[in-house]
């Protein structure tokens, strides 16, 4: 769903706060929720976003206008196929997008991050069994696999730098940082 649970939310707020970024790209943003949340605690940050389904980016409003800031710039493609550069900033999000693709495609997404010289990564996905065909007419809203904790904990730590995590019931979130 273009949405994601409270969970972690806070958590994920922290620590932004403590790195304060100033230029973000949030992968899959769905309705925004990371730049709403996260905009008012740091301002003057560039933010992008890469979001697959097109009618997203009217329906919730992600393109910036002169009365409404969500994103800076916006990108309407598939990440797996975006170019290293959208890649190249203080803080890449991935908010509950991860389970949407294959795992060996997320786990290349995320290295493309990394080799793209990202600081920090934050990513949020479902640890439970939770089943999703499409939504809304988004075939990209189906869940293709489900991860639990101790994978996406080897995953990042097999990008060196430091990891830190917080398990919910229903997410895991992660905070990796380049810096050790």
């Amino acid at each position: 769903m273009p949405t994601s649970i409270a969970e972690g939310k806070d958590w994920s707020l922290r620590l932004f706060e403590q790195h304060k970024p100033d230029t973000v790209c949030d992968i899959g943003p769905g309705e925004g929720t990371y730049a709403k949340l996260f905009r008012p605690a740091h301002q003057g940050i560039w933010w992008t976003a890469i979001e697959i389904h097109k009618p997203y980016i009217r329906r919730y409003g992600l393109k910036s206008t002169k009365t409404r800031t969500m994103y800076d710039e916006i990108h309407n493609l598939d990440a797996r196929v975006a170019p290293g550069h959208v890649f190249h900033r203080d803080l890449v999000i991935f908010g509950d997008v991860l389970e949407h693709m294959a795992r060996g495609d997320a786990v290349d997404l995320l290295r493309k991050a990394e080799a793209a010289e990202a600081w920090n990564i934050l990513v949020s996905l479902p640890i439970v069994e939770a089943p999703q065909g499409e939504v809304d007419g988004n075939p990209h809203e189906e869940h293709l696999h489900h991860w639990d904790a101790s994978d996406m904990d080897s995953v990042l730590a097999e990008l060196g730098g430091k990891v830190q995590s917080m398990r919910g019931e229903t997410l895991g979130v992660w905070w990796w940082s380049r810096r050790t």
